[in-house]
């Protein structure tokens, strides 16, 4: 099974590149990416023959725009940010779905403003059609910033957590 990482390191090859579509399966999963015409599905199969879609409404805008969004989004209230870039990694959405920062709502959350993370540190998941999908931090650091609430709704490469490089 490919990790959230790999995932998302395929999404950014397929949406810089030509490719409208993108299969792959092994044994027991199977992942298809498509994009064209305003509209992008991601699909994470863990039985065999079992077909998911994502909800269109909520994929058809992200892709439209790419840049001016992020340009959008970086350009009004995040200045600050900009300059210390250097030091602090944004771990983002890698789709969309709902953001929960604990495995349950019964126990403590995975991290905290100020807690030391390493590159495969679980800091929150995100459940998409049923499947609750482990983010991991991916860098060495110091969660700086929670920017998203328990039970929130995030998109795909939406930023969920600031954390200081060490």
């Amino acid at each position: 099974m490919l990790k959230i990482q790999e995932i998302r390191e395929l999404i950014k090859l397929i949406d810089q590149s030509s490719i409208n579509e993108f299969n792959y399966e092994l044994e027991d999963a199977k992942i298809t990416l498509k994009k064209g015409g305003g509209e992008q599905v991601v699909q994470q199969t863990v039985q065999p023959r079992v077909e998911q879609a994502a909800p269109a409404p909520q994929v058809q805008a992200q892709p439209s725009q790419p840049s001016e969004s992020k340009q959008e989004a970086n350009s009004g209230n995040s200045e600050p940010v900009k300059e210390m870039d250097e030091t602090l990694h944004k771990i983002e959405s890698p789709m969309v779905g709902t953001f929960y920062a604990s495995p349950s709502p019964d126990e403590d959350v995975y991290v905290n403003t100020g807690d030391k993370v390493s590159n495969d540190s679980i800091v929150c998941i995100i459940e998409a059609m049923k499947l609750f999908n482990e983010i991991e931090a991916e860098v060495n650091g110091e969660i700086v910033e929670v920017l998203v609430e328990n039970g929130q709704l995030v998109e795909y490469g939406q930023p969920l957590f600031l954390v200081k490089k060490q």
